[in-house]
């Protein structure tokens, strides 16, 4: 996500099948239900949803006419390790831009992205696109806990000793952490059964990886080195900054410094803790490597995951790696991928037309060169992208008749959504059917996710990271 140091009982059956008229989707997803604060005392609760509304900035309405193609999008799941020693969720208190350094829900990843599977597997679906951060700090333990998610084998959360060691102990003094077994709203034991081993139902759909920031950098920002490892691995981890040490603007971080400041050893007080070698990090060829081993689907073009893949027969998805190898979380778009997706536009002939990315385009160096490409092509229906946390949906006007800039809500924050799509023939050209998808309750660990990242006042709801209606459940048109 951007931040700098930043680490749906949805939808059923979609009625009919490919190539039927369009429909909206059937009870379960957020059109007939969502997750609502009724009352305002901060506890969620089921409710009305909220209809598809037509946006006709690009193009009026018309009827549909025949379902082209049906996916979804899942980002930002952040499967993190929340008992790594290379966490720092100290920083939190500093505020922006750290404020994403403890979340109170950090310990359900896994549950969570297990649930968001639970609920794409009520739909019938030509792909699932996961657009970056699947992990949160690049550790082969959380790839290996993410990636058996997505199989749907026995997930395995805990490390280090058995049993939680971290700041959300109940034996923990600091207030800046939330302690479930004592604070406010109570869960004793929660943090034994999040550490416990459970099967995940593993996504049934095939699914397609974008890297993301997380998945290559250290917390997202920096490249990993043997000193950012062995913290990761070693045996004590930091519980606060020591007085000396001055944070940089940041302007001044990279990963020179941070490697110039853990030279000088652990920059602050440190309590011990359990080592464990699982939490290696990966080099970005090795993290990207095991996204393509994992998912079947991809493959590294001069190291970067830049490819194509067909959602039915009449469109065509491009996949762009926008994540930097070295310091820095925002995005790139380098010459030679322009000149590769130029070339790609070109082959997918008269399909329609998606690009996907981790970070969003218009917010890429190199982004506007990407983008020009997208404006001249009259087949794009959209760019959809993650990192934000946000859901958004603009439109981005043309000379060969516009498309939608799409970005979508990570299931780490509030709201802990999942995007579904449907590409609909109508009378006058095409339309873009997008919706979002709450996770399912299973084993009600990932509803009590849901219920603290509400709470957390750092989060995603004081953030807005729902967005407006118009940015959720929409019919998007556009003339061809």
């Amino acid at each position: 996500m951007p931040r700098p140091t930043a680490w749906v009982v949805v939808v059923a059956i979609v009625a009919g099948v490919v190539g039927c008229a369009s429909s909206g989707p059937p009870p379960g997803s957020t059109v007939s239900g969502t997750w609502v604060d009724t009352g305002g005392d901060g506890t969620l609760e089921r409710a009305g949803g909220e209809p598809l509304l037509d946006r006709i900035e690009l193009a009026p309405r018309a009827g549909p006419v025949r379902t082209i193609a049906t996916f979804a999008q899942l980002t930002d799941a952040h499967v993190v390790d929340a008992q790594s020693p290379a966490r720092v969720p100290f920083l939190d208190r500093l505020g922006s831009p750290f404020q994403s350094t403890f979340r109170p829900q950090e310990v359900l990843t896994s549950r969570v992205l297990a649930e968001a599977i639970r609920s794409l597997n009520q739909m019938r679906l030509d792909a699932v696109v996961e657009t970056g951060d699947l992990v949160d700090n690049d550790q082969a333990n959380e790839y290996s806990e993410a990636l058996a998610v997505l199989r749907g084998d026995v997930v395995r959360p805990d490390s280090g000793a058995r049993g939680y060691e971290g700041v959300q102990s109940a034996r923990s003094g600091d207030p800046l952490y939330y302690r479930p077994a004592v604070d406010a709203p109570r869960h004793p034991g929660l943090l034994e059964q999040a550490q416990r081993s459970f099967r995940s139902p593993g996504l049934r759909a095939p699914w397609f990886p974008v890297v993301g920031n997380h998945d290559v950098l250290v917390q997202g920002i920096v490249g990993p080195t043997a000193r950012t490892e062995a913290v990761a691995t070693g045996r004590s981890r930091v519980v606060r900054l020591a007085p000396a040490v001055a944070l940089p603007s940041q302007s001044q971080l990279s990963d020179a410094y941070v490697d110039r400041l853990l030279a000088r050893g652990l920059p602050g007080p440190a309590v011990p803790t359990t080592p464990d070698r699982r939490r290696r990090e990966l080099n970005g060829t090795s993290g990207v490597r095991r996204l393509i081993d994992a998912s079947g689907h991809g493959r590294l073009r001069d190291g970067l995951l830049d490819y194509s893949f067909d959602i039915g027969p009449s469109v065509r998805a491009i996949v762009l790696d926008a994540s930097r190898r070295g310091y820095g979380s925002t995005g790139i778009v380098r010459t030679r991928q322009a000149d590769w997706l130029r070339a790609q536009l070109k082959d997918a002939g008269r399909r329609w037309v998606v690009v996907f990315t981790h970070q969003p385009l218009a917010t890429c160096e190199g982004g506007e060169r990407a983008l020009a490409l997208l404006d001249h092509n009259p087949r794009v229906l959209a760019a959809i992208a993650g990192h934000t946390h946000r859901n958004s949906i603009v439109p981005r006007r043309s000379p060969a008749g516009g498309y939608w800039l799409v970005t979508t809500a990570s299931l780490i924050d509030y709201p802990q959504q999942a995007r579904a799509f449907r590409v609909v023939k109508t009378a006058r050209g095409v339309a873009l059917e997008t919706w979002m998808v709450d996770h399912g309750s299973g084993d009600g660990l990932a509803r009590t996710s849901l219920a603290l990242s509400f709470l957390d006042w750092q989060g995603g709801r004081p953030a807005g990271f729902a967005g407006s209606p118009r940015d959720r459940n929409a019919r998007l048109f556009l003339s061809r």
